[in-house]
């Protein structure tokens, strides 16, 4: 049975619901409309609602200035592959994402998507080995097989202009690149999948802010919270939860008392950019390209200058330069962090800071940055770069997952993880990148784990919708 659906941007109003949904989504980002387009379309009688504690969707880490836009292929990011010889999790990225463009592709979803060719760019005898032995490696598989290289600066100047304008010829450069690259404006993407879940019937209410979850006898959840702008309280009750609320999910998590999270924690990054718009810069680059890290920096912190296309526009990014604050969302409190805290995951939480010393020492550091030191890091891919031409954006912040492994130890995780318990009547989502890219594939999961026992209903038509790889 569907639900009725208010406005999916303005809704504030709700009241208890006598019935029990089948489906309840916490968060309006990508995530949780991503799970919401699959089962209006594998299971299209369920009755669905979404919870978004902000008045608008996507806007958080979804949010088009919140991620860096990159639509996660593995075409240019180094940290999936940091041994050239293991093309493992890179051949996996490019499968998922794959499917990513299948999946949105069935709905009819293009319009945040524009062509942006992937380029990785290092310098210096070491990395230039490393790349070589990279582009080696991935170029026999057909997923790869059109990744350019080059060590000829003249090469490197027609496919990104900016890396070369101003730099010293004697500095040895190798470049890859791959014209099949997408930016990605996920916070329009969220709004299309958003509407198709809308258009089936699911409700979506923003400006509901979750606080509880409890589980009765009989397995059914009751899910409470507030409406944010008039402090009215609500509750509904459902067969399924899904926690796709970014940084808070371990927090609603944690709350609704399942064993499988126990031990678990997270530790928070922003991120900051530099970003231009202005045309006689912006007009000279088209592609995301990528570099190594700097020693000690987390995985996550390639630095990377992108072509983004936000609502029409065109603009360059350079970043991430690293942040840090206690809030798990870019618009939550600075409580957040301390609220997720239990001794169950204490002794852990402390383990991983001791084994995670460099780390520590990097964020140090990017705190302690002045703006001239930010900006020869542009410069290190931009010689020329302006500073006039460039102003910096605060981008989404990231609640890293720590995942326990005894009781004592852990381990930080610089991925996304799904986490299911209560006989797969619950599931939530921790981590970050890769993220919204692989987003279908992480739902997918989901779906298998949480509504097996309805498989053969629902199987068939995820084949007809994407088509199993042959």
């Amino acid at each position: 049975m569907g639900m009725r659906h208010d406005s999916i941007m303005t809704s504030h109003s709700t009241h208890a619901h006598s019935e029990i949904l089948d489906v309840v989504l916490i968060g309006g980002g990508i995530m949780s409309a991503t799970l919401g387009a699959i089962l209006g379309k594998v299971l299209p009688d369920r009755s669905i609602a979404l919870f978004e504690r902000l008045d608008h969707l996507a806007g958080e880490s979804s949010g088009a200035w919140n991620n860096a836009g990159t639509g996660h292929a593995g075409l240019c990011e180094l940290n999936y592959m940091p041994d050239p010889g293991d093309p493992a999790r890179t051949h996996e990225i490019a499968a998922q994402f794959q499917l990513s463009l299948e999946f949105w592709s069935a709905l009819g979803v293009t319009e945040p998507m524009t062509p942006a060719p992937h380029m990785d760019v290092v310098f210096g005898d070491k990395d230039i080995e490393y790349l070589r032995g990279r582009w080696e490696r991935l170029r026999v598989s057909p997923a790869f097989s059109s990744m350019e290289y080059t060590e000829d600066h003249e090469v490197v100047r027609r496919w990104a202009p900016l890396l070369m304008e101003g730099r010293d010829r004697r500095q040895r450069v190798a470049a890859t690149r791959n014209e099949g690259g997408k930016d990605v404006d996920f916070g329009a993407l969220t709004a299309h999948l958003t509407e198709s879940m809308a258009s089936g019937g699911a409700s979506i209410r923003t400006g509901h802010e979750v606080t509880d979850l409890s589980r009765d006898a009989r397995g059914i959840w009751t899910v409470k919270g507030r409406i944010r702008s008039t402090g009215e309280k609500f509750d509904v009750r459902s067969r399924f939860v899904f926690v796709g609320a970014g940084g808070y999910a371990l927090r609603l998590l944690q709350k609704s008392r399942i064993r499988e999270i126990r031990g678990y924690g997270v530790f928070p990054f922003g991120a900051e950019f530099l970003r231009t718009d202005t045309p006689s810069v912006v007009d000279r680059h088209n592609a995301k390209v990528y570099g190594k890290p700097s020693l000690g920096a987390p995985p996550m912190s390639l630095p990377h200058l992108d072509s983004r296309v936000v609502a029409g526009s065109k603009s360059l990014m350079f970043g991430p330069y690293a942040t840090f604050s206690t809030r798990l969302l870019r618009h939550g409190r600075l409580s957040d962090l301390f609220a997720t805290i239990r001794p169950a995951n204490l002794p852990i939480l402390m383990s991983v800071g001791l084994q995670n010393l460099p780390l520590v020492r990097y964020l140090i550091g990017q705190l302690l940055s002045s703006k001239k030191a930010k900006f020869a890091e542009l410069q290190k891919f931009y010689p020329d770069a302006d500073p006039a031409d460039w102003y910096p954006i605060t981008a989404g912040q990231r609640a890293q997952l720590i995942k326990p492994r005894s009781r004592t130890g852990g381990t930080l995780m610089f991925g996304t993880e799904i986490v299911t318990g209560a006989e797969g009547s619950i599931a939530g989502l921790l981590g970050a990148s890769p993220g919204a890219s692989v987003a279908p594939a992480a739902m997918i999961e989901v779906l298998g784990r949480c509504f097996d026992g309805q498989r053969s209903e629902w199987e068939p038509r995820l084949a007809a919708l994407i088509p199993p790889a042959r």
